[in-house]
């Protein structure tokens, strides 16, 4: 059985290795069948892009990662916070959590992005690795909750 920690650490590991470009230690935290996709969650941005994807398999997945990487910022700084379990899909344990995206501008940290991020988990010959990872980047600016649903609510 998968403990927490282990699923929490492995998106810390995800996350920092992107951020650094170890491309070759990325690519070992996959499954062969793993799912990527990015998007904005309004998809109305100017740069939407570059940041969507929807790709399967590890050597797409891996494509689409470092050349993305190769054309981001450095230093990036990914944090993914609040990672809590939320089920399972046959072998997978299914997760979600935030990113809160960080660069440096002339000195100073800079707000780049936040999001949700969902996903899976699945063991692989004794190794706990990815086998789907989802993400929607906040761009759509934020109004009272009760605002938001009251829009969402048939009349």
């Amino acid at each position: 059985m998968t403990a927490f920690w282990e699923v929490q650490e492995l998106i810390g590991r995800w996350w920092f290795t992107y951020d650094q470009g170890l491309f070759e230690q990325l690519d070992s935290l996959l499954t062969d069948d793993v799912h990527f996709t990015v998007r904005s969650d309004t998809g109305r941005t100017e740069y939407e892009e570059f940041i969507t994807a929807h790709v399967h398999g590890k050597s797409d997945v891996m494509i689409w990662q470092a050349e993305h990487r190769l054309d981001s910022p450095s230093p990036l700084r990914h944090n993914g916070t609040n990672v809590h379990l939320t089920g399972t899909r046959g072998d997978d344990l299914e997760f979600t959590s935030y990113i809160f995206v960080t660069q440096i501008v002339e000195g100073q940290v800079s707000n780049l992005s936040t999001g949700i991020v969902t996903g899976s988990v699945r063991n692989d010959g004794g190794t706990l690795k990815l086998s789907s990872l989802h993400v929607v980047l906040d761009t759509e600016s934020s109004r009272p909750l009760r605002e938001i649903r009251a829009a969402e609510s048939p009349a």
